[in-house]
């Protein structure tokens, strides 16, 4: 008796690239952002050694208010504040951030949210309802050919659930970088730019602001300010990859 096979799931495409993709792994082996090496097939994007000698902040281990907390008090009311590493001028920090912002690496975004999961306290994402990244002009966001603080949000969504929305915020003018700019200018030259365009879902009672890198956290401060302006009574916390240190 001859049995019946049914069709294969697999499509001709998958099919050819099983075989491509270990070819084109040894002519252009995937190398570590931070140093180069080349990747063994455990790791994703980073090395094992890189991932482990990040400087953390161990914010996630704090009893008392983190030093990102403090950052904000007496300039607006935020719910909760979470950074996983510091940022320090030519750290490895500084090489991941340049290469998500200029170097066309989305992948790397995804990757660096779910870096901040997984050193995360689970509770820290309990009750939110939304992620909202931080917006660049599409202008800046066509260069790059993406927004940096969605990437990270993306990998944040895939590890936690919490859909991403970036309907409510738009930035509607092309700035110069911020980083040389001071506290004052940095929160004057986001507050003409950032506009709230579309009512925010009501069903949202608390909602997360997502960001790559804080230094003196004008750029959330105005944010916040915005949207606290029409709702007052949303909790607002904050996420990013990095602190200045």
């Amino acid at each position: 008796m001859v049995s019946k096979v049914g069709k294969s799931s697999v499509s001709p495409l998958n099919f050819w690239l099983k075989f491509i993709s270990p070819l084109f792994d040894l002519i252009y082996p995937k190398q570590c952002a931070i140093c180069s090496i080349e990747l063994s097939q455990q790791d994703e994007l980073i090395c094992y050694f890189c991932e482990n000698d990040l400087p953390k902040t161990h914010f996630e281990n704090y009893s008392e208010p983190t030093p990102l907390d403090q950052l904000f008090w007496g300039r607006v009311k935020i719910d909760k504040t979470f950074a996983p590493y510091y940022f320090e001028k030519e750290g490895p920090i500084q090489k991941l951030l340049h290469q998500l912002k200029y170097g066309h690496k989305p992948k790397l975004g995804i990757k660096l949210g779910e870096l901040i999961v997984k050193n995360a306290q689970p509770k820290l994402f309990q009750g939110i309802d939304a992620i909202f990244p931080v917006p660049i002009h599409y202008r800046k966001e066509f260069q790059r050919g993406y927004n940096q603080s969605r990437a990270l949000s993306k990998g944040i969504s895939l590890h936690t659930g919490i859909p991403i929305d970036e309907r409510f915020l738009i930035k509607q003018k092309h700035t110069k970088s911020q980083t040389k700019r001071n506290k004052w200018l940095r929160w004057e030259n986001v507050q003409e730019t950032i506009t709230a365009v579309n009512g925010l879902n009501h069903n949202y009672s608390h909602i997360v602001i997502v960001d790559d890198v804080i230094t003196t956290g004008a750029t959330l401060e105005s944010l916040i300010s915005v949207i606290q302006k029409n709702y007052p009574e949303l909790r607002i916390s904050v996420i990013s990859f990095a602190l200045t240190k």
